[in-house]
């Protein structure tokens, strides 16, 4: 029988002639295709690559070298069952910290540790520890923590120099962005000299901006230049999203290694003062003053030594003290700036006061005593 079934008018039907040329095609590929499996397949030799780039082995170099003293955090909160009033713990938060000496001190931020009822931290060598506070600075957003883990585990970070950084200078961070411990992220400096606000609302100054990446988690980790040595303690970052937009920042290693010891020795910062106390913005607005009025000076302190003068009250009105306009050259214009312009400085520092007192400048000098 032909395979070509005519119809009534002698022609091929259609249908019939499609579906023969398809078969006819469709050989035709398979024929032409190469095969798909090869029983004789091997790896592919491997190209030697040579020696690392000098800067990709100081990377690693920093890492390793810094890396043992680099710790995770996780701070655990209390909760109570309404229903049963069971108690049981939750994890917090985690972030970031490092080794500060032998006697197992942990340096992170204040705002990592901050509301959490237990604490614990998690070394290099994944062994966990329970910490206690030693003591904070929140205005610095600083915490130093203790563990009781054996000095051959503790490994503490070199500590480097931040006052003569240099705006593209290589830098890199360790830390634990999202619990994922011990990531290394680099970057460069990317300005110096910026302010952030603490999780009390006051500033802090002098701070390093940087690109390497920095995510929640970082929190507490060090900020490390080219040579691993510690320059600055990764902060915050500016973010709209809540994740690393290329801007950190780093509170500098000069102010770190300043308020560690006195956090170490007192639990807290010993801030510097004059034994004063200031009048409301709103009083010495009314008498068009420019800088800080003194309201009091308390007996037996420097400022009372150095002759400040307190405003007083008398039959008919005040008599206005002194305002003080500058602290060594560098104006004052509120609480904040003389507070800023003091903490420059440590407990018995002498310092110079630029005064209005009698509508006239004076200037005198003072010492800084501690503020209880």
């Amino acid at each position: 029988m032909s395979l070509f079934r005519l119809s009534s008018s002698g022609r091929i039907n259609p249908i019939i002639l499609l579906s023969m040329l398809g078969l006819v095609g469709w050989l035709t590929y398979q024929t032409l295709q190469p095969p798909l499996l090869d029983p004789d397949a091997v790896p592919r030799p491997i190209t030697a690559r040579g020696n690392l780039a000098a800067d990709e082995q100081n990377t690693i170099d920093v890492f390793k070298k810094a890396a043992p003293s680099v710790v995770y955090i996780t701070s655990i909160a209390v909760r109570r069952n309404l229903f049963n009033l069971n108690v049981y713990e939750i994890p917090r938060g985690t972030g970031s910290g490092f080794v500060w000496d032998k006697q197992g001190r942990i340096v992170t931020n204040y705002h990592v540790i901050s509301d959490a009822n237990r604490l614990e931290v998690t070394l290099a060598d994944h062994s966990t520890w329970k910490a206690v506070l030693v003591g904070s600075a929140p205005d610095r957003d600083i915490a130093v923590l203790q563990i009781s883990a054996p000095k051959n585990k503790l490994f503490p970070l070199a500590i480097g120099n931040s006052d003569d950084l240099q705006v593209g200078q290589k830098v890199f961070a360790i830390g634990n962005p999202f619990g994922l411990d011990q990531t290394l992220t680099t970057g460069v400096v990317s300005a110096l000299g910026r302010e952030i606000k603490s999780v009390t609302g006051r500033k802090i100054q002098d701070v390093i901006q940087t690109d390497a990446a920095i995510n929640p988690g970082n929190s507490g980790g060090p900020l490390l230049d080219s040579a691993g040595l510690l320059i600055g303690v990764n902060t915050a970052i500016y973010s709209p999203s809540g994740g690393s937009s290329g801007i950190g920042f780093a509170v500098p290693v000069h102010e770190i290694n300043r308020v560690v010891p006195q956090v170490i020795r007192h639990g807290r910062i010993i801030r510097p003062g004059l034994g004063i106390s200031l009048a409301p913005a709103k009083l010495a607005g009314e008498f068009n003053l420019p800088g800080v009025l003194i309201l009091n000076v308390q007996p037996g302190s420097t400022a009372e030594k150095a002759g400040l003068r307190a405003t007083r009250q008398v039959q008919g009105g005040l008599v206005l003290g002194d305002s003080i306009l500058a602290v060594n050259g560098k104006p004052v214009t509120d609480y904040n700036a003389l507070r800023d312009a003091l903490e420059g400085y440590q407990v018995g520092d002498s310092i110079t006061l630029t005064l209005l007192r009698d509508g006239k400048e004076v200037t005198t000098k003072v010492t800084l005593e501690a503020l209880e």
